[in-house]
């Protein structure tokens, strides 16, 4: 973003800012270079003494990478609204220098708005360009262990939901910022917001969407009713009245694996899961409770400042 094109309250935004404003696609760039140079890696095979393929060193860097960069995506809301909370609220008016602002013809809804703005832009196309990479390395390391597309981390760092979460970073760095006025205290408190609405989102999202559920004779291992791709969330046993038994619990009568007893009425087991077809309604469903939640909070900010300097 360059600040010649821009006037007023936006280009002092965009000028306090450059220096996070350039590091930014820095920071991508270098991603980019990364990604590309793993993913060519581990596309190179190698054989064992045999001839036969085995998995490349580029291959587990890789998947390492890959581990590492869905930890990291997940607190890139949290960085994003502890730096709007901070840094760009909190820090001028705990300095008092957001009143000059007021004396060059500019309202204190348009200095705010200038703030939300260019955090905003910055870090939704920064956001897009982290999934855009992240979904390079992914495609080829996904359904391996913690990074299957229900896994956390890569479910929030693969789709439209890391949008929401920083865009909703964002909104509460804007509202905190105004009401703590301190910058590590913002810092801390927008951080611990937004930590809390994504935490409290992992717990509700699984119940979004009806799960599918499939049942078979009660010497089947309820395992095998689930898709390799399918997020399994719970399976047991049907007894002839519907009452609903843990999968184990014929094993425990008998110590025999799939044999009941016939007093237990087992009439058969059954699998609740997610497919993988419900990766992107719940993603949708997800990212419009936080569009939402982004926007409710903006309006609470901006009444605030109106109701402070009308």
């Amino acid at each position: 973003m360059s600040a010649r094109t821009l006037k007023g309250p936006y280009w002092v935004a965009v000028r306090q800012h450059r220096r996070v404003l350039w590091t930014v696609p820095a920071l991508i760039a270098v991603g980019l270079v990364v990604m590309v140079a793993l993913r060519v890696w581990s596309a190179y095979p190698t054989y064992d003494e045999l001839h036969r393929p085995v998995l490349t060193p580029g291959y587990d860097l890789l998947r390492g990478y890959m581990q590492s960069a869905s930890r990291s995506l997940v607190f890139l809301p949290l960085l994003v609204g502890a730096f709007v909370a901070g840094p760009m609220v909190s820090r001028e008016l705990e300095s008092g220098t957001w009143r000059l602002a007021l004396t060059q013809s500019t309202t204190a809804r348009a200095w705010l708005g200038s703030k939300v703005l260019v955090a905003a832009a910055v870090s939704v196309l920064g956001s897009l360009a982290l999934i855009g990479i992240y979904r390079l390395g992914w495609a080829r390391v996904s359904d391996t262990y913690e990074l299957h597309w229900y896994d956390r981390g890569p479910y929030e760092s693969a789709g439209p939901v890391l949008v929401g979460y920083v865009l909703l970073g964002v909104a509460l760095g804007t509202l905190v910022g105004q009401l703590v006025r301190r910058i590590l205290p913002a810092m801390a408190v927008t951080g611990l917001l937004t930590g809390s609405v994504l935490l409290g989102l992992r717990a509700l999202r699984w119940s979004f969407l009806p799960v599918v559920t499939e049942t078979a004779h009660h010497g089947v291992n309820p395992d095998s009713l689930v898709p390799p791709s399918g997020f399994v969330m719970s399976t047991g046993l049907f007894t002839t009245t519907g009452e609903r038994k843990p999968w184990y619990s014929c094993y425990e009568e008998t110590q025999i694996p799939g044999v009941c007893r016939d007093d237990m009425d087992v009439a058969s087991v059954y699998a609740h899961f997610h497919p993988a077809s419900h990766y992107w309604p719940t993603q949708l469903i997800e990212t419009s409770i936080l569009l939402a939640l982004a926007v409710a909070v903006l309006y609470a900010a901006f009444r605030l400042v109106r109701k402070r300097h009308p």
